[in-house]
């Protein structure tokens, strides 16, 4: 019996290394193709048991995990140390308290899923090979090989970036309570949008500084923005990628989202990436930005947040990326919670609301 065991267990080994190592080697191509990188190829990854022990995500940091494990592999002649400069630690922004969840829900990816998800308990999840193809990937085409979702719900090969977040970020019936629809927000219909899928409604941004523009008028111009332009690592040096951040939302730079906050370049550090402060608390986009971010300092009134006025994804009602947190942002006496525009060009306006004890009633500016 001890000897059947034996031979049964041999032919399994076989017979999965021998998919493990022939399968992928067909199609093998982009960075891990690079033989100077990893002279074994395929062995780096695929060789006997190691898979299953160590797990997709194993297998995938012992390479951009610790510099302690890349090395190992180097010794083991699997990584020559020209591979290794690229390589970045994806763990250590993984442990972050603010991350996709790579290491805390495993073995919930299936290459047959069907997403956006149509199945409403299925189990959030973001594995490494959710997005990125390890036959494929490239250093400058990280989603290459990968389907995502287009603007018209047609799913195909990423263009754009975007459409690798849409996967999981838009129509997913498993959404948690507080997740809302990015693509619904970033839809170029709408009254206002960041430029993720475009160029925006605007013409011209008074605030935003270079190279960001509203509309292209020089090849240095950029008119469009990603994702991962706003969430990311909050290392300066950290690697390309919503992997993981001190930053709740998963944000590359600090945005303070409650009321009753001191303003400072830190406070708003998102926002001043690609809008100028000089320009907002000047008031040369909106006569009172002063007022609501730094507060009435004579009564001791601190500011209310970018967050208590505007969607950074995109508005469905407003221009402006108007929006307001109805935490902080009530109806008036009257019922009324709108704002109302009077002139794009000359960025005038009403709001009817209560907010902070004062009432507006068609308050104007």
């Amino acid at each position: 019996m001890r000897s059947l065991q034996h031979i049964s267990l041999s032919v399994l080994f076989i017979l999965m290394t021998s998919v493990a190592f022939a399968a992928p080697a067909a199609k093998l191509q982009g960075a891990h193709a690079d033989k100077k990188a990893l002279p074994r190829s395929c062995q780096a990854c695929h060789r006997g048991m190691q898979m299953v022990i160590d797990g997709e995500e194993g297998t995938c940091l012992a390479c951009h995990g610790s510099d302690a494990l890349r090395q190992t592999m180097v010794r083991k002649g699997f990584l020559k140390d020209r591979g290794v400069a690229d390589l970045r630690d994806i763990e250590s922004e993984l442990r972050k308290p603010y991350n996709h969840p790579v290491l805390t829900v495993r073995g919930a990816h299936r290459s047959t899923e069907t997403l956006p998800e149509e199945v409403t308990n299925a189990k959030r999840h973001s594995e490494c090979v959710d997005c990125h193809d390890p036959h494929l990937t490239e250093k400058e085409k990280p989603f290459r090989g990968i389907k995502g979702r287009r603007v018209i719900n047609q799913m195909a090969e990423i263009a754009h970036e975007y459409e690798l977040c849409y996967k999981c970020h838009s129509t997913s019936v498993n959404l948690p309570a507080f997740a809302t629809d990015k693509a619904a927000e970033f839809r170029t219909t709408n009254p206002s949008f960041h430029p993720v899928e475009g160029e925006g409604r605007l013409a011209f941004v008074v605030s935003l500084k270079e190279p960001y523009a509203a509309r292209k008028a020089s090849v240095k111009d950029l008119t469009t923005i990603s994702c991962s332009d706003c969430h990311g690592s909050d290392a300066a040096d950290g690697p390309k990628g919503p992997h993981g951040s001190n930053f709740s939302g998963l944000l590359r730079y600090n945005y303070e989202m409650d009321d009753a906050r001191s303003e400072s370049e830190y406070t708003y550090a998102l926002c001043y990436e690609c809008h100028s402060r000089t320009s907002i608390l000047a008031n040369e986009s909106f006569a009172y930005h002063a007022l609501h971010i730094e507060g009435n300092r004579s009564s001791g009134q601190l500011g209310t947040s970018c967050f208590t006025c505007h969607d950074a994804h995109g508005s469905t009602v407003n221009p402006y990326l108007l929006r307001f947190n109805e935490e902080f942002v009530r109806p008036n006496s009257e019922g009324k919670l709108e704002y109302l525009s009077t002139g794009v060009a000359a960025r005038h306006g009403s709001c009817s609301l209560t907010c902070h004890g004062s009432e507006h009633k068609i308050r104007a500016y």
